[in-house]
Formats: structure tokens, C-alpha cells, sequence
């Protein structure tokens, strides 16, 4: 239960429109089972496209007509996704691709395609759209109104597209440092990913998910579920989990994504789950979501996974079986990009009884419900001109301002920060001058290589400083850079001693070091440590004397332990977007305040990863006495939630409205709050909640609450945070919520205050 949400959510139908069921209920009995089955199966844009085979087309991009019969006359699909020889489109391009597709299929069968497209960060596959911050950027902010808008900015910019459908946001848990898709989550916290899914999937579709308007699009919430901790940190590697965390953490965001968001789509994890591969598992995709939530929408599956049943997990003895076990899981849609002989297989399916028809006809309810949803059937295709803010000023001041709160100061010796104006700056290292770093994957390319071609108006790190500071204040000696042509962890032969000549004539040395971009299995790595060749860089830099500021560019926390100590300071700016090199350059120089703060535990250890809701014997401050004297002990870098500002807040009179409560009710946390300092600031109050003894060994401590506070210097305001009873439940060994009777302690910054739960509460259903 989300407390905060309950007023905007209320009133808030999750019903399906019976006009639209009688529609549906039309037009499902004059389909042909040939039609049904079209409609289950979802091809990519390539498919279609002239020259190069299936995997890829000739430029520029044109329809073949041959292909468009097979796959629109002969097989009658319902839905394309993803763009040709991954890359960006303009507006203008989109909109006579998608009409041409439309014209085609409603021509065949009257009903349009659905279109999808993965619009992660804002407008990915569009050029000349808006990409905001990564999504653990968008955490880093606690701000949940920053990512409403900015799904609302990058709905509207896909409609323009002529797309009405995203395969976002993420809600895998961001446990895992080594994890290479860590970047595209909310962190490691399941109420902070859950939080800001319910904003971003309201930002996507709107207020109602019976007529998404012309200006939202459907939201695809995945990876269902689990895929961000695998065993071997590897993607799409099998993950072992606890019944009790997979369903009080890993489910979170997905349920409240779903009943509090309303989403209207969900996508299946790629990976395998305590041995069973999650697109066979009938428990979670039927039982849990469809069942217990009573939801509505469409599970898709992940690309190709169907046949990874086959090739990769052996879970099937050939593509049909495969398909059998995934359809009968509860799959209503099949991401099968290129393999056409899918609806042969599943049409063979249905004749033999493997695979019932009342299964087909709920799933191609779901899916033409949800173009009904979407307004298709009465405008599949549109005008770019009708969306003229595309790529506007306020959308990119939008996304600057998102970039601006999700930096995060992690270290500020002697207040070396900001920088005074005049200084000289040498900016070092191989993200210093790259849009392509700044923006990570899935940036106007799967892997995000094309940045630079799509990126150029836009300022790198060095650019923005020298806009700021002044051109001839501001100069740039890599040192180490990255071999743009080869895998995101190669670089070319190091240059160290030119960067350390470069020092010798400027006031700072700004060090901005990380990673290149990656995405998905091609960003596997083996050492969570910072490259060689970049530590070598800070070392030879720190003996210069220069003052150092290590900037961290990076999807996860590579490991820093050994050039931590010299950096007079250090910033993370995670993956920022187009506008990360001049919110970058805004907080050196003191025009913006820094208020992020890590969404995740950043590791000092490569054998040392834990999070912040760890239990605790993971981390035993004191060692057991007598003769067996044993303990545990984990050293961080940095923990969750933590993040400097250039002033100072103090928190005063930590109060709760109810000493002793009971399962039913809502607490009101309340807060004092005042900036002490000499400059403005925003902070995150941010609320934790402790269970002190509980039947099974509780966490030390769990988000429950947080709100972004902006403060005047020497201002004061009071924080009300509300939180359920309910939600300091959690779930037993049997798979049962449970809320203990005993005593619990809340904790905002330095202050605690305890209270006592008088009555204990064993929830019979599934979901609180």
C-alpha cells in the first residue's frame, strides 16, 4: 500500500470498459483461429525491411512489399517492435514506416498493430528527442515528481513517433554491483523502485488506463521478476532467491506497479528462478499477477526467449514444446523476432488439444483490449506535426533539471567544492569529453555506440566546463581513453604522462573516470574494480599535487578503495543523459546544489557486497565472546541513501502519532527539518523502520518513506510521512505476510523514536 498515493489514486478504475468488452467480445467471434494466433505474435521492424535478410536492412530504410505479405497477409501479426539496424529514426521517418505497417495489417484483418519500442530514458530511438537521466539516476533524485514528468515527456515524444507502446520502466531490484543492467533500475530498495515505478507508469499512460490519451502510451513494466540478482552476476544467468524475499521484495514494485499504477502491460524476465525458467513458470506469470492482482493487461515475453526454452535452458524438446510450455505458463504475447514459423506452430498447438483454445482467446482479449486502451482501432496512425513540442526547450529543461538532482556528492575534503570562478581546470580522464558515456545505452542504439553520431549538440563534461569556467580556463588531456570500436571495456594504449604534463599549469584537475557504455550480456564483466589503466591515471595525477575531483560515470559502482583517500572530492553522476555535462559543470561551480543520493550500497570490496537491508549476522559490529569468537563484519565505500550538499541540515522533534498501534492503522511520522547552512538546498528526508525481534531474523532496516524538501538558508519545515501498519509486515517462510505483535523503531537522519505493534495480524491471501 502506497499511503502517499492513496489520494491521486482514488477513484482510479482498474476495470476494463464494458463498451470495449463488447467490442472485443465482436470481434473475437468473427476471427479465424489463423487470426487469434497473428495476433500473439510480435516480429521485429527488420523483418519487413528490404535487403540484408532478417537480421538487418539496407539504409535508408524501406518496406519490402514481399515480406509485408507474409507477415500481414499469410500470418496476420498483431504486433512490431524495436527499430531497423538499431538505430535512431527522426519523427518524420516514423510516421510513414508505422502508417505504411497500419494501412497494411488493418487492410488484412481490420485491426492495427501494436507498436513497441524500448523508450528506457526518453525518446531512444528517436533523434532529436529527449533523453533523460538512466533510471538509477532517477532514484538518486527521491524525487518521484521528476520521474512522472519525465515518462510524460517521453510518452509524449513516442507518440509523436507514432509508437504508442514502451517496454519501460525497469523494476528488476538493483542488488547486485556486478549485475550489467543495474543502471537501468531504481536501485536496490524495493519501496524506492516501487515508489518510482507507480510515477512513472502514471507519466506514461495518464489517469486513465481505459482511454490512454493521445499523448501517453502504454507502459511495459519488466524484467518479471528476479533478473537483477543472478547467481554469477552475469545476465541472464539462473538466480536463487528465498520465498519470503521474492515475494516481499521482488514482487513490490511489479504488484504496486500494477494495482497502484495501473499498468497495462508486463514483461517476462529473461533468466531462470530456483531452476525454473520464468517464461514455463505458471505460479508467477498465472497465479500471481493474472489471478491474485486480477490483472488485465498483457505479459510478453522477452526477445527470443521462447526459444532460449529450447537452446539454452533444455526445458523443451523442440520449438513447438517450447512454445506449449510458455503459452500454457500464461504468455500472452511472444517477442519471437524473426522466427515466422511461431503461428504455424502454435495454430498446431490448438488442433491437438496441447494448448486449449479458451487460453488463445484470453490472451488475444488481452491484447486487443489493450489497443482498444490505446485508441488504435480509431486512429492507428498520425500526424507528427500534431505533437509540436517534440525536442521543446521545456522538455530539455526537464531533463537538465532531472540531471541536476540526481548528482550525488559523495566526498568534499576542506569544502574544495564549488570550484571559485577563474579557476584553471585540466578535465583528465576517458569520460571527460563523450556524450556517448554521459548517456549510456540504450541511447539512439541498443549499446549505445551511435551516441556521438545523434549527440553533437549537446555538451560533453570538458564543453560544459569550458562554457562555464571559460574556454581558455578549461583544457583537456585524456590520458586513458576508451576503443570506441571494440567491447566496453577495452581502451587503447594509455597516455598517462601527457595528462600529468597538463597538470602542471591549472588550479584542479577534474578526473572523470567509469565506464563506457554497454547493455545487457555484451556488459558481463569479471572484476567490479575500475580499469588499470584509470587507477593508474588518479595515482600518477594525486603525486602532481594538484587537488583532484574524481567524477564516477558509470551504470554500477566500480570499485574505487585504493584512489578513494587522495581525491579531494567525489561526484557521482551515474549515467546522466545529454544534459549530464552541464549539470555537471552547474554543481562544480556552485549554481546547483547537489541533493542526490546512492540508491544502492556502494561496495568497497569485490567479496564484499551487501545491501543496506541486509540481516544481522551479515554485519556484526561486535564480535561473540567466550572461547568461539567469531563475527562478521562488511565494510562499505558508501551506504544507501547517502549524499553531501554544500550546506548543512539539522532534524529536530522525531514524533509518531501513535505509541502503540494496531495492524489497521496509518502512522503520521512527523519531522522537523532546517537548513543550516549558508546556501539553499534540497534534501530527501528519508524514513527507515526497524522490527526489533521478530519470529524469523528481521532486516536491520528498510525504506519506508521519503520526501524532497527544498529549504532557504536558515529555514525550517515540518515532514509528514505516513505509513501503514501493514507495511512493516513481512513474509514468513510459508509465503505468508505477517505483521508481530512487538516493538519496532523508526529512524529520520540521527533520530529514532520507537513504538509497539500490540496486535499480531497472519494475512490468509497472498497480497496485503
Amino acid at each position: 500500500m502506497f499511503v502517499a498515493l492513496a489520494t491521486s489514486l482514488s477513484g482510479y478504475s482498474q476495470q476494463p470498459a464494458q463498451s470495449i468488452e463488447k467490442k472485443i467480445d465482436d470481434l473475437l467471434s468473427r476471427m479465424s483461429l489463423e487470426e487469434k494466433v497473428g495476433q500473439m505474435a510480435q516480429f521485429t521492424l527488420d523483418v519487413l525491411g528490404k535487403g540484408g535478410g532478417l537480421y538487418a536492412s539496407d539504409e535508408p530504410f524501406e518496406l519490402d512489399s514481399g515480406m509485408m505479405d507474409v507477415v500481414f497477409s499469410k500470418y496476420k501479426v498483431g504486433s512490431i517492435l524495436n527499430t531497423s539496424n538499431n538505430r535512431a529514426r527522426t519523427t518524420e521517418v516514423w510516421e510513414n514506416i508505422i502508417k505504411a505497417i497500419q494501412q497494411r495489417a488493418i487492410k488484412e484483418t481490420g485491426i492495427p498493430v501494436l507498436y513497441g519500442i524500448d523508450s528506457n530514458h526518453g525518446t531512444t530511438y528517436t533523434a532529436g528527442g529527449t533523453l533523460f537521466p538512466q533510471e538509477i539516476g532517477m532514484a538518486a533524485t527521491f524525487n518521484p515528481q521528476l520521474v512522472e514528468k519525465g515518462s510524460q515527456i517521453s510518452a509524449y515524444e513516442t507518440r509523436a513517433s507514432n509508437i504508442p507502446w514502451t517496454f519501460n520502466p525497469t523494476m528488476d531490484l538493483g542488488r547486485d554491483a556486478r549485475w550489467s543492467r543495474q543502471w537501468e533500475s531504481y536501485g536496490e530498495d524495493a519501496y524506492l523502485n516501487a515508489t518510482m515505478a507507480v510515477a512513472s507508469v502514471r507519466g506514461f499512460q495518464g489517469e486513465n488506463r481505459n482511454s490512454v490519451g493521445k499523448d501517453q502510451i502504454a507502459a511495459c513494466i519488466k524484467h518479471y521478476m528476479d533478473y537483477g540478482v543472478p547467481v554469477s552476476g552475469k545476465d541472464r544467468t539462473p538466480a536463487v532467491i528465498s520465498e519470503s524475499d521474492l515475494r516481499e521484495k521482488f514482487f513490490e514494485p511489479f504488484r504496486a506497479s500494477i494495482v497502484d499504477g495501473g499498468a497495462l502491460s508486463l514483461m517476462v524476465n529473461s533468466g531462470i528462478i530456483n531452476g525454473v525458467s520464468t517464461h514455463t513458470d505458471y505460479r508467477l506469470i498465472t497465479e500471481w499477477i493474472k489471478r491474485d492482482l486480477g490483472f488485465d493487461g498483457v505479459i510478453v515475453t522477452d526477445w527470443a526467449d521462447v526459444q532460449n526454452l529450447l537452446s539454452r535452458d533444455h526445458v523443451a524438446d523442440n520449438y513447438r514444446d517450447a512454445i506449449r510450455l510458455a503459452i500454457n505458463a500464461g504468455i500472452d504475447m511472444v517477442m519471437e523476432p524473426y522466427n515466422l514459423k511461431f503461428c504455424d506452430e502454435l495454430v498446431a498447438l490448438v488442433k491437438s488439444g496441447e494448448v486449449k483454445q479458451t487460453r488463445i482467446d484470453d490472451a488475444v482479449r488481452r491484447i486487443l483490449r489493450m489497443k482498444y486502451r490505446l485508441g488504435l482501432f480509431d486512429r492507428p496512425y498520425w500526424s507528427r506535426n500534431e505533437y509540436p513540442d517534440f525536442g521543446s526547450k521545456a522538455h530539455e529543461a526537464a531533463a537538465k533539471a532531472a540531471a541536476d538532482e540526481s548528482i550525488t556528492l559523495l566526498k568534499n575534503s576542506d569544502n574544495i567544492l564549488p570550484l571559485r570562478q577563474g579557476a584553471r581546470i585540466l578535465v583528465a580522464g576517458p569520460n571527460g569529453n563523450s556524450m556517448r558515456t554521459l548517456d549510456g545505452a540504450w541511447s539512439y542504439s541498443w549499446q549505445g555506440e551511435k551516441t556521438e553520431e545523434f549527440a553533437q549538440q549537446y555538451n560533453t563534461i570538458f564543453e560544459a566546463l569550458q562554457n562555464i569556467f571559460g574556454a581558455n580556463n578549461v583544457k583537456y588531456e585524456a590520458g586513458v581513453t576508451y576503443k570506441m570500436n571494440g567491447q566496453y571495456f577495452e581502451e587503447n594504449p594509455p597516455e598517462i604522462e601527457k595528462a600529468v604534463a597538463a597538470a602542471s599549469d591549472v588550479d584542479y584537475v577534474v578526473l572523470c573516470v567509469g565506464e563506457n557504455s554497454y547493455c545487457e550480456t555484451p556488459g558481463n564483466l569479471d572484476e567490479l574494480t575500475l580499469s588499470e589503466n584509470q587507477t593508474a591515471l588518479a595515482k600518477a595525477l594525486y603525486k602532481t599535487g594538484k587537488p583532484v575531483i574524481l567524477v564516477l560515470n558509470e551504470g554500477r559502482p566500480r570499485l574505487i578503495r585504493t584512489i578513494e583517500p587522495d581525491a579531494k572530492a567525489i561526484v557521482q553522476i551515474y549515467l546522466p543523459g545529454n544534459y549530464g555535462g552541464d549539470a555537471l559543470a552547474d554543481v562544480l561551480a556552485g549554481n546547483v546544489n547537489p541533493s542526490g543520493k546512492l540508491p544502492y550500497t556502494y561496495p568497497k570490496f569485490e567479496q564484499s557486497l551487501i545491501t543496506y537491508d541486509h540481516k544481522p549476522s551479515q554485519n556484526l559490529a561486535e564480535k561473540m565472546g567466550g572461547a568461539y569468537d567469531y563475527g562478521a563484519r562488511t565494510d562499505v565505500q558508501y551506504p544507501f541513501g547517502f549524499g553531501l550538499s554544500y550546506t548543512t541540515f539539522e532534524y529536530s522533534n522525531l514524533t509518531v502519532d501513535k505509541k502503540e498501534f494496531l495492524p489497521s492503522d496509518i502512522l503520521t511520522v512527523t519531522v522537523e527539518v532546517k537548513n543550516t547552512g549558508k546556501v539553499a538546498g534540497k534534501e530527501a528526508v528519508v524514513l527507515f523502520s526497524s522490527d526489533l525481534v521478530a519470529s524469523i531474523t528481521p532486516d536491520v532496516r528498510r525504506l519506508r518513506a521519503f520526501q524532497k524538501v527544498n529549504l532557504q538558508p536558515g529555514e525550517q519545515k515540518t515532514i509528514i510521512l505516513k505509513v501503514a501498519a501493514d507495511d512493516l509486515a513481512f513474509v514468513n517462510p510459508e509465503g505468508k505476510w505477517t505483521l508481530e505483535a512487538g516493538d519496532f523503531r523508526f529512524w529520520v537522519g540521527n533520530l529514532t523514536y520507537n513504538v509497539t505493534c500490540t496486535q499480531t495480524k497472519l494475512w490468509d491471501t497472498p497480497n496485503r
